[in-house]
């Protein structure tokens, strides 16, 4: 049996604001010691998948190779790069005729979300297996979790009754009032839809012939102009936006007459909100999920996170039952009652064009990262980090100087036509308008503090003449 990991890793994860962002999604936030997207697809090692592909935004490129690049053992991958997102259905079409042009068409397919958490890898392989005997057979396969309360905010499939193994769908519903879902948890013939997903590349392509072929007939015109590198498949924008933007549920397997539920043995979480972050945790002795140089006076039932650059103390004192998140540029704090209303934050912020619904406290780059340590009319302080080997593009800027200070490691600086190796401690400056270019020469990783100064200060005042990662 050929078996593929095909993780799908989209989505902005707005209700988790502000440590998710649109430029760092979900799938990259870090859960139990490694992000989602990492734990994704080592579920899917697990289960014997010796290949993997991903489907991800392009601009998300170099943050996935990033987590393969720290895994120990990470897969042979292929990256199928969407200009823009396009839902669950054409993203599973364009896997499954990669996944036959690559690997053939009888390769079984395990479909995963990159941002799902399943603590117990073990019991998750047990009901994959019984997957993929399903799938062998030419089924369609979902993995079905036993509702724990009657919760509006997943879909839920139809069994005659999920005592057995597994079994066909009688049918899908969608998320449901309060009312319905408290009956259906009372008649015990219904699983939640956790959007994980099992069959073959010829199983899933022909049920979108039947079904859905407008789908199947765009994906494969935008795979035709999609351009192709060692590991990486990129879209024609214009092309990619044709197909339907359809979820799997909708556009298959609420028609299809093959699709049989196996019920989920692992304990599952989509972490779709920051209540359901806190019940992935590990509690203290008075309900609160927090990091133990947190002073908690008098506090019960309270989720903290704390993303910070230095020595920040957080503390509370009398509270129960809220979510408190602190990044170097937001902080949230909100009732675990109203956990999903933090959406409405971030659309409230998108209305006035706010940075922090688009760019993380730290941003990463292909060549590493930058922080904003502190911004006021007329200067800007970041520090920067450069992985060993890699170079900013040569660029300019027309509306600000900057200063650079090297604090760790070995760069060259170059400004005009002149390369300057420069070390801890060293500075050089780079006039408005001179072009310029930083490159990390040594082995470990180059650290240094960057003060801008000028009138406009915004990312957008770069003019990149040559770049290494095609962004000119």
């Amino acid at each position: 049996m050929r078996l593929l990991s095909v993780v799908l890793s989209g989505g902005a994860g707005s209700r988790l604001w502000p440590l998710s962002r649109q430029a760092y999604p979900k799938p990259f936030m870090k859960l139990g010691g490694a992000t989602l997207l990492q734990q994704a697809i080592e579920r899917g090692q697990a289960c014997g998948t010796g290949k993997l592909m991903v489907v991800t935004n392009k601009d998300h490129l170099f943050l996935t190779r990033d987590v393969l690049r720290q895994m120990s053992d990470p897969p042979e991958t292929t990256l199928l790069l969407e200009p823009k997102g396009r839902n669950t259905a054409p993203a599973i079409a364009l896997a499954a005729l990669q996944c036959t042009a690559q690997f053939g068409g009888d390769t079984v397919m395990l479909v995963l979300s990159a941002d799902h958490l399943v603590p117990d890898v073990e019991a998750f392989v047990a009901s994959a297996s019984q997957a993929f005997r399903l799938a062998e057979a030419g089924n369609l396969v979902l993995f079905g979790i036993s509702p724990t309360s009657p919760d509006t905010g997943f879909g839920y499939v139809e069994v005659e009754n999920v005592s057995r193994q597994s079994q066909p769908v009688k049918r899908f519903v969608e998320k449901p009032d309060l009312e319905t879902a408290q009956e259906y948890l009372a008649t015990g013939r219904y699983y939640w839809n956790s959007g994980m997903f099992c069959f073959t590349a010829d199983a899933i392509i022909a049920a979108f012939e039947r079904h859905a072929p407008e789908v199947l007939v765009a994906a494969r015109n935008a795979l035709s102009s999609a351009s192709t590198s060692e590991d990486t498949m990129q879209f024609d924008m214009h092309t990619f936006g044709l197909q339907p933007d359809i979820s799997i549920d909708y556009a298959v397997m609420e028609r299809a007459d093959n699709v049989h539920v196996v019920p989920a043995k692992f304990g599952w979480s989509d972490v779709g909100s920051w209540p359901s972050v806190a019940k992935a945790l590990t509690p203290d002795a008075s309900g609160n999920t927090m990091p133990a140089d947190v002073v908690a006076i008098e506090t019960t039932g309270t989720h903290v996170q704390v993303q910070s650059h230095g020595p920040k103390v957080v503390a509370t004192v009398g509270v129960s039952d809220l979510v408190i998140v602190d990044t170097p540029d937001a902080l949230l704090v909100a009732h675990k009652n109203s956990a999903q209303q933090v959406k409405n934050v971030v659309d409230a912020l998108k209305a006035r064009r706010h940075e922090t619904v688009q760019l993380p406290a730290v941003v990463h780059r292909p060549w590493g990262t930058y922080a904003s340590l502190k911004e006021e009319d007329g200067y800007k302080v970041k520090r920067i980090t450069v992985r060993p080997g890699a170079s900013l593009s040569l660029q300019y800027h027309h509306q600000r100087a900057e200063h650079w200070v090297v604090v760790k490691g070995t760069a060259i600086v170059q400004v005009g036509d002149v390369e300057h190796k420069t070390m801890p401690g060293e500075y050089r400056y780079i006039p408005l308008g001179e072009t310029h270019r930083l490159t990390n020469v040594g082995d470990d990783e180059l650290v240094l503090v960057e003060v801008q100064c000028g009138s406009y200060l915004g990312e957008d005042d770069i003019v990149r003449l040559a770049d290494t990662y095609g962004r000119v």
